[in-house]
């Protein structure tokens, strides 16, 4: 990989306020620019809002669509990679949490959650494929949420090439301290077992449907040490530079880059 400058945002994103958070998009990818990061992360489901009430389901919309369309206009007057979510609809119906890869070119991805939740099941329908995404000179993963507490989904973007993995949240409940501690029991394994950058953020605040987020964001390093975090009730900008230092020092020790030495063969089960 080459160095990178990413933007992590916190965001309050109410539920079915599309046009308010479209703003909020726009306002904050502005702010990532001006502090010269090159890719922006909002968090799960930040344009259409989070909930698993079923008459949320009346606020998905098409991709691409005209949200989409508006989300390119914003790439474009802010030269940046932004990855944004929402809650899609196929033609077919069905509901998937969705997080884009947009580009000043276009959309150029988007990555439809794979574990389902549990309190989610009843509205979303599962994701059926590990994709990655390519920038010059980088290649990077995105997991939602729930994703984030499978390991073998960590190990497959890691052995696909991926270089960082994004992880959008849309979790509510407790405190920033208690959502720290609880990515802190999870994703620095992420990261330490596969040589990996993780980079996670979460909603903020109340999203006018019931639910509460603590508002957290945090990057690990490639040996699962915490580089840089915020954890506050209130909106905000993490801009972290990955280098390409970081990762050498991992992948290119013979002792503590794990990955090339696993043993598919006989973890069949």
């Amino acid at each position: 990989m080459r160095d990178t400058r990413i933007a992590l945002v916190v965001a309050n994103c109410p539920v079915a306020a599309v046009g308010e958070n479209l703003a909020s998009v726009e306002r904050l990818a502005g702010e990532a620019a001006r502090e010269g990061a090159e890719i922006v992360c909002f968090p799960e489901l930040n344009l259409t809002g989070y909930s698993v009430v079923p008459d949320v389901a009346q606020t998905a919309l098409p991709v691409p669509g005209p949200l989409t369309e508006e989300m390119v206009r914003i790439a474009r007057s802010t030269s940046l990679t932004i990855l944004a979510g929402l809650a899609e609809k196929d033609p077919d119906g069905r509901l998937y949490a969705t997080h884009l890869v947009v580009t000043p070119q276009g959309v150029s991805g988007a990555y439809r959650k794979i574990h389902i939740a549990p309190p989610e099941r009843r509205l979303f329908s599962p994701g059926g494929q590990v994709s990655l995404h390519s920038l010059p000179g980088l290649t990077f993963g995105i997991q939602l949420c729930f994703d984030s507490h499978f390991p073998e989904l960590s190990t497959c973007m890691a052995l696909k090439g991926c270089d960082l993995i994004f992880m959008p949240h849309a979790s509510p409940r407790g405190t920033p301290e208690d959502k720290m501690a609880s990515w802190m029991r999870h994703l620095t394994a992420r990261a330490f077992d596969n040589g990996v950058f993780i980079a996670a953020c979460n909603q903020v605040g109340d999203n006018r449907h019931g639910l509460s987020f603590p508002g957290v964001a945090m990057v690990f390093g490639p040996s699962g040490e915490v580089l840089q975090h915020i954890g506050s009730d209130e909106e905000g900008l993490l801009v972290a530079d990955l280098t390409a230092a970081q990762l050498n020092d991992v992948r290119r020790h013979r002792m503590r880059y794990f990955l090339p030495h696993r043993r598919p063969d006989i973890y069949k089960l």
